[in-house]
């Protein structure tokens, strides 16, 4: 019989990457059925209450309330898992007793106090819940810091007022929802371990409204030896038309004046034709490659170039410094000639699973080339929504609102994949299981090796085949080598790039292994 219970820490506010590091230690506990490190809002409570949490122990309770909550197999799982819960979200505090008061140990109690005592600070990374995020982005630009507003629910015109005040200041916001960036080497949100910066002007610098896109260009350019001056991830909204691209254009202009850049790399899901052209005037004389997804027709400046997807962009901004990328074909159609002699005629259907957004809308539009109609959650593509009809292509991102109320990022915890990706073994018209693997700071520790058992099923005797595209570095703590290793002998097919592999699914299920190569 199942235990439940629930672990209360009254004014113990914790951020949404400590809240989603609670979670993952508790639900990967074998004889865990569910399991959640929430705060008390509103919004919480409602999460609790769905999974069935609603208990006198959580009356009264506000914003700034912890609730740890596990439903386990029996009382020793519950507790234990409460236990490592409590382990994960204190890691880093001080011990019980706790440091003298007003002494160096004693948090901060503002933006401002902490900035002050770390000499030479000039970033704020603000994750606080969404109608607290503005004004403690605005703390932060009082404090003279550029902020990583890694937070969603932000009002729209908070962000517009916000990103006016720091362009007026000359300090960037990056965000809201920014999950993304590398300044000065350093990586914050989910970043991957990127090539150390030059001393001259031959790095390309990234701006991107577009988190796993700018971590896709960042990582190929590093694996083929570009370094990477910045990457500015300036959130999912800031090309819109409301917002005009007002941190982008501050952020072109910062790279072009900073001498270790000679590119920018610009990437966007589909931006406002007015933001784009905006931005795009901020790269006059500047070397500049744009990939902005799904915007077909734009005015490109002298100088500047533009590019259909995000390996081409990268591509072309390595040249632009001088650099030469490595050829990339690998013997693809090959391969994939190999996989589509195994599969049923029946199977004629690509399904996608995916943990980046934009990994997910660049693998629309390069499938509706060969397929036709795709149908997604992925919101800039309405024509072609949810629900599917039968037999239709589907490409499902799982790190959208609706998969992740409640429980962590697919990037940090496979669950929910894993789940969707078994269910897919009855269905006799699927040809293709579409999948991302993102590697990096913030990502799981070794997502290949729990993918790897379930592809390595599902594949089995004349089931689908698995087309998987590992985004990731040598240097990133999974180890990009190890991780597409894993996938190659659990029998997928693992692709260099997003593109490349969006182009293997439809020559599968088209049975045409020379679409793998189309226009790459």
């Amino acid at each position: 019989m199942s235990a439940s219970g629930v672990d209360v820490h009254v004014e113990t506010y914790l951020d949404s990457l400590l809240l989603m590091a609670a979670t993952v230690r508790m639900d990967g506990l074998d004889g865990v059925e569910w399991a959640g490190a929430v705060m008390a809002s509103p919004g919480g409570l409602a999460d609790l209450a769905a999974a069935g949490f609603t208990g006198p122990e959580l009356d009264g309770l506000g914003a700034n309330d912890l609730v740890l909550a596990v439903r386990a197999v029996d009382e020793d799982v519950l507790a234990g898992a409460l236990a490592a819960g409590q382990e994960a979200a204190f890691a880093g505090r001080a011990g019980a007793s706790g440091p003298a008061p007003g002494s160096a140990e004693t948090p901060p109690r503002s933006v401002r106090e902490a900035a002050d005592r770390l000499d030479g600070a000039d970033v704020a990374v603000v994750s606080v819940p969404g109608p607290y995020a503005a004004l403690e982005a605005h703390h932060a630009l009082s404090a003279g810091l550029h902020v990583l507003l890694f937070s969603d629910g932000v009002p729209l015109e908070e962000e517009i007022e916000l990103k006016r005040r720091g362009a007026e200041l000359g300090l960037l916001v990056m965000g809201p929802g920014a999950g993304t960036a590398v300044l000065g080497g350093t990586g914050l949100g989910f970043a991957n371990a990127l090539r150390g910066q030059p001393d001259h002007r031959g790095a390309v610098g990234v701006v991107a409204a577009a988190g796993t896109g700018a971590q896709e260009v960042s990582a190929l350019l590093s694996r083929w030896g570009v370094p990477v001056s910045h990457v500015v991830g300036v959130g999912g909204r800031d090309l819109s038309e409301p917002v005009e691209g007002c941190m982008a254009r501050l952020a072109v202009r910062a790279l072009a004046d900073d001498p270790r850049t000679g590119a920018v790399l610009l990437v966007s899901k589909p931006p406002a034709p007015s933001s784009a052209q905006a931005v795009l005037a901020e790269c006059a004389g500047v070397p500049a490659v744009a990939v902005f997804l799904g915007l077909d027709r734009m005015t490109l400046p002298a100088g500047v170039t533009s590019a259909p997807t995000l390996e081409a962009g990268a591509r072309v901004a390595a040249e632009l410094t001088g650099a030469v990328p490595p050829p990339l074909s690998g013997g693809l159609r090959e391969r994939v000639a190999e996989a589509a002699g195994r599969l049923d005629p029946a199977r004629v259907r690509v399904q996608g699973l995916f943990s980046g957004g934009t990994l997910c809308y660049e693998a629309q539009l390069v499938l509706e080339r060969h397929l036709g109609p795709v149908h997604s959650n992925e919101p800039l593509r309405t024509e072609h929504g949810l629900p599917a009809p039968a037999g239709a292509h589907v490409l499902l991102d799982l790190g959208a609102e609706e998969y992740t109320r409640g429980v962590p990022h697919p990037m940090i915890d496979l669950g929910t994949r894993l789940d969707l990706l078994r269910r897919q073994a009855d269905d006799p018209s699927l040809a293709v299981v579409l999948l991302d693997v993102v590697l990096g700071y913030g990502s799981a520790d070794d997502p290949a090796g729990q993918l790897a058992p379930v592809c390595a099923e599902l594949t089995a005797a004349d089931g689908p085949r698995i087309v998987a595209y590992v985004l990731g570095t040598e240097d990133d703590p999974q180890v990009y080598s190890r991780q597409r290793a894993a996938l190659e002998e659990a029998g997928c097919l693992v692709t260099e790039t997003n593109a490349r592999a969006a182009h293997a699914a439809a020559a599968l299920a088209l049975r045409r292994p020379e679409l793998a190569e189309c226009d790459l």
